[in-house]
């Protein structure tokens, strides 16, 4: 991570826009708010890739609420469509209209979190494999400048995740979009805060693809379960192996077997920040206590 903090910090110098790949399902909690940090003042392009994963009327909420940033703009696409992919030399060369020609090419940085689709979206802009892909976090390794246009470059930088989380539930749903690695998260606690948003704000669809009767009220718990049960996950004794039935509605997700789903809004996002900062404020105030009664105690003249 800090590798890549270096390399964005002198990379960025030199830059005329940034353009920030997100993930569609979760726009916020795939923001990384260190990129944001080191990219203050520059024209921004916010891509919210996998829209055909993603929950349409939510994705129109999030472009409306990037759009209304100061020098920002948002595109949604699918990162395997070609044709979509361009409109983000478009919207980049409307950012920075005094740049292009062979004698002030536009310098472009595209950042992202691991798994977000940036490789592909990279491909597909430069017509050829120009970036490796993977659907494991980390492929890219190290920068790369890659030439769209005579008079466009575009310079890649590995996928960086921020050193701490502040908001809890953007890491549940990092988690469950693939973004963070396997061994970070367990599964079955992912899945069961999965489960309970889409009980929420998708009523029905779990129970739709899983076949089950939604007259039957169920726990989470019970409600994974009933999954693996009915996906076959059965441990000798009859046991369900909860272990796999989370694995199962991870992968449903993640492909889109669920459906088009988006794990959060604006609003969500403005409440869970609120939240957030407030927790952060007693962390910090307990701290403080603890570090003055160890201070006073070290203060204390021994006796005698």
């Amino acid at each position: 991570m800090n590798s890549t903090k270096k390399a964005i910090i002198e990379r960025v110098k030199g830059i005329d826009v940034v353009i920030e790949m997100l993930d569609a399902r979760l726009p916020a909690s795939s923001g990384n708010p260190l990129l944001a940090e080191l990219t203050r003042g520059k024209p921004a392009l916010k891509v919210l890739n996998k829209q055909d994963l993603a929950d349409p009327q939510r994705t129109a909420l999030w472009l409306q609420y990037f759009g209304d940033q100061p020098a920002t703009q948002a595109v949604a696409l699918d990162g395997r469509a070609t044709a979509p992919v361009h409109r983000i030399v478009e919207a980049c060369r409307e950012l920075a209209p005094l740049r292009g020609g062979m004698v002030k090419p536009l310098r472009v940085l595209i950042c992202g979190i691991p798994n977000v689709g940036k490789s592909t979206v990279i491909n597909s802009l430069a017509g050829r494999v120009a970036a490796k892909t993977g659907d494991e976090p980390g492929i890219t390794k190290l920068e790369q400048k890659i030439v769209i246009a005579s008079d466009f470059y575009l310079f890649d930088t590995p996928g960086m995740l921020w050193p701490r989380i502040v908001v809890e539930q953007s890491g549940y749903n990092l988690a469950a979009s693939g973004a963070v690695g396997r061994n970070a998260y367990d599964d079955e606690e992912v899945a069961l805060v999965l489960l309970a948003g889409l009980h929420r704000d998708y009523p029905g669809q779990v129970e739709q693809r899983y076949k089950l009767d939604p007259s039957v009220p169920r726990t989470d718990d019970e409600r994974l379960a009933a999954i693996g049960r009915q996906r076959g996950a059965v441990l000798p004794g009859g046991r369900i192996s909860l272990q796999k039935a989370a694995e199962i509605v991870l992968h449903d997700f993640r492909s889109g077997s669920l459906g088009r789903i988006s794990l959060e809004t604006p609003d969500d996002w403005l409440r869970w920040q609120a939240e957030a900062a407030v927790k952060e404020a007693e962390r910090e105030a307990a701290r403080a206590a603890k570090a003055k009664v160890r201070h006073s105690s070290r203060s204390l003249p021994e006796d005698g």
